[in-house]
């Protein structure tokens, strides 16, 4: 799935009123601290295909001189949008997607979050919940 001018707030079941830096873990980065650096150090630089493939492979540790055909078996299996990351459920990350579907993250309790939940010229989704409703 590839969103444009589209915003993805925190999950509604989300606990954190303000956003939280994803911290690697027993030494080894979770894919949550890796999304958030690759998004946070280069903002509207990456589309959402572009963060998980990349992902993908710093997770893994993968180095390969053929990252096409890599990248393309690595999408041959759908993947979740971005409203199923870490960073929107857990960790108090809104992402916004420009009009070339680039990325960039805003802290729930910051002014620009808000003003794109007020925003009417783009599309705004919810980041899934981590229970389901009861």
């Amino acid at each position: 799935m590839v969103y444009k001018n589209t915003f993805i707030s925190i999950s509604e079941d989300s606990t954190v009123t303000s956003a939280i830096v994803p911290q690697p873990r027993n030494h080894k980065p979770t894919i949550a601290s890796i999304e958030y650096d690759l998004i946070s150090k280069n903002p509207y630089k990456y589309t959402q295909e572009d963060v998980q493939f990349k992902t993908y492979l710093i997770k893994n540790e993968i180095e390969s001189n053929n990252l096409e055909e890599l990248r393309e078996q690595f999408f041959q299996k759908p993947k979740a949008c971005f409203r199923a990351s870490p960073l929107v459920k857990k960790f108090g990350w809104g992402i916004h997607y420009d009009d070339k579907g680039k990325i960039a993250l805003y802290d729930v309790s910051s002014e620009t979050y808000n003003k794109f939940l007020q925003a009417n010229n783009i599309t705004l989704l919810k980041g899934m919940r981590s229970k389901r409703k009861k």
